[in-house]
């Protein structure tokens, strides 16, 4: 019986994490330590490496999930630690896990098998405190906007407009749609109001795109949190609230260093949801390991469709980088469902579905080129995948012009990856990159999730009512016009219905509502039934973590 990934991560042999610091040349007194194997990088040390030269940035993204698995952070910390194994001085950057999947059906984010990031038991639950501080630092502003009302509302918000809900890192549906100050005079004005999970919280965001405390502070007093009744925005600055929630997020913004089981470094760095958010790591995390690695390794959220076209669209321009190479994660498995497979029969070999699935890898591999980037597509390796189906889906990938690897990572680490890191490194070195967005700042609003829509998702066009048109106009007139779009829709399909698998065409995009994020510097397109605070499931996988007799977690994954 193989082991599990908290017993393979619970049997590492962790490096102290100053020599893990010493292997990129972070001197141990520029490392804030918690504890001997997790540390965060001091903001002199980041300032004194800004000169330096960057290394190449990969990307790592996949298929359109399914409940199958993908294994996208497993084959990004593979990778990186195949790179190293070949000879190249490599990290990673990742996102931070929410304790929302945790409990809830995803499981953690650390990685899996033989290719994890550790203490995987940490990262996994509070690790070094981020998401608490962005949460208290989101809701110490709802908290000042209620107070503001409540001693006599000087800005004058219109109390049907405040646009600000409050947060929480976890699943809880309950949340969704509250009303808030019931109870009397003495606990303000009554106000239908919500929760969202912390990574669907435009601070998460904001945090994960500023560079460096000045520009956080900034982008948190650009946060509108509400409107007037003659409709002018209230600012975050208005209440003053910048300061004091920067003073909450100054150790935060360091990014958290901590090392693979093959003792290499990864920084795991911030972490909004590409469904809701835009599901990449901090600016701070890439930007210091693009100086301190020749070859930083990253992940975004999901699938390319989401992930992938935020990082581009979003990410890069915003923080003016631009990724060398993308890696395409794929799984025998997810193909088989995507090819109409039902979940309890894909351990039989079925070469006609993995045939039909791979419209979807297909679209993908299609949409990264419109970026101008060079690609390579993973499979990751499962025990009952046969010959016959790698065979399919590496001739498939070939007649699209580019190579798929056979990894096997999860079961051997670094040296199932050896393949794959040697293809990329080709693909770098090859210089055959030509980065580019998808669209213009100066293309409209509206136009831009259109583009998205059409160029992305294969469909028609949009559809959005005259209270969303109308409100995009209005942030065009109100100097919005140039920001890019986020789009809020589910991972599971190319379209808005989540049961569509493989590469669907002739459907159209429902633009039910969209937000302004002033601070973080894009507008949301909430697409179809997206929830912004998801519910936990029938057994959520909160019922099988405990702590055993040795004190030790079970049944985190």
């Amino acid at each position: 019986m193989s082991k599990s990934d908290i017993e393979i991560a619970r049997e590492a042999t962790m490096k102290p994490i100053t020599e893990i610091g010493d292997k990129i040349g972070i001197p141990a007194d520029q490392l804030m330590q918690y504890g001997p194997s997790k540390a965060k990088i001091s903001y002199d040390f980041l300032q004194s490496i800004q000169d330096r030269p960057n290394g190449k940035l990969v990307l790592v993204t996949a298929i359109s999930p399914t409940p199958a698995g993908e294994g996208k952070t497993t084959t990004t910390v593979g990778l990186g630690d195949g790179l190293n194994r070949i000879g190249k001085k490599a990290m990673i950057c990742l996102r931070e896990p929410s304790l929302g999947p945790c409990f809830g059906v995803k499981g953690g984010a650390a990685g899996g098998g033989y290719a994890q990031v550790v203490p995987m038991e940490d990262i996994n639950l509070h690790f070094t405190g981020d998401f608490h501080a962005i949460g208290a630092a989101h809701n110490l502003l709802s908290a000042l906007i209620d107070n503001h009302i409540y001693w006599g509302n000087d800005l004058g918000f219109d109390e049907r407009r405040v646009t600000w809900r409050r947060v929480l890192d976890m699943n809880d549906r309950a949340l969704r749609d509250i009303v808030s100050s019931l109870g009397g005079v003495a606990n303000g004005f009554p106000r239908q109001t919500g929760f969202d999970i912390t990574v669907a919280s435009e601070v998460m965001a904001i945090f994960c795109l500023a560079d460096g405390l000045k520009d956080l502070q900034e982008r948190l007093g650009a946060i509108v949190v509400g409107y007037t009744r003659e409709k002018k925005a209230i600012y975050a600055r208005d209440l003053k609230a910048e300061g004091p929630m920067t003073v909450l997020l100054k150790d935060a913004l360091m990014p958290n260093l901590v090392q693979t089981l093959e003792n290499n470094p990864a920084f795991i760095h911030g972490g909004p949801f590409a469904n809701i958010a835009h599901g990449c790591n901090t600016v701070s995390a890439t930007k210091a390991g693009l100086k301190l690695a020749d070859y930083t390794v990253t992940e975004a959220g999901f699938g390319a469709d989401l992930g992938a076209e935020k990082f581009f669209d979003i990410k890069c321009r915003k923080a003016g980088i631009s990724p060398d190479a993308v890696v395409i994660v794929a799984t025998v498995r997810a193909l088989k469902m995507h090819g109409g497979v039902a979940k309890d029969q894909l351990g039989e070999e079925n070469v006609e579905a993995v045939k039909k699935g791979l419209e979807n890898l297909g679209r993908h591999i299609r949409n990264v080129a419109k970026f101008g980037v060079p690609a390579v597509v993973a499979v990751n390796k499962f025990i009952k995948d046969t010959d016959a189906e790698h065979r399919a889906i590496q001739e498939y990938v070939a007649e699209l012009g580019a190579e798929a690897v056979i990894c096997e990572h999860w079961a051997k680490g670094s040296e199932g990856t050896e393949q794959l890191a040697q293809k990329v490194v080709a693909l770098v070195e090859g210089g055959t990159a030509d980065f580019r967005t998808l669209y213009d700042d100066d293309t409209g609003l509206l136009a831009k999730i259109e583009t998205v829509a059409k160029e992305i998702y294969g469909a028609d066009g949009i559809a959005a009512d005259k209270k969303v048109r109308d409100q995009l106009a209005q942030w065009e007139a109100d100097g919005f016009g140039k920001l890019p779009v986020c789009m809020a829709k589910t991972q599971y399909s190319f379209s808005t219905d989540p049961t569509l698998r493989g590469a669907p065409t002739g459907h159209t995009v429902p633009v039910r509502e969209v937000r302004l994020s002033a601070g973080a510097g894009f507008i949301v397109a909430i697409c179809g039934e997206i929830m912004t605070m998801p519910g936990l499931p029938r057994v959520p996988s909160a019922n099988h973590i405990k702590l055993n007799e040795k004190g030790q977690i079970e049944g985190l994954f």
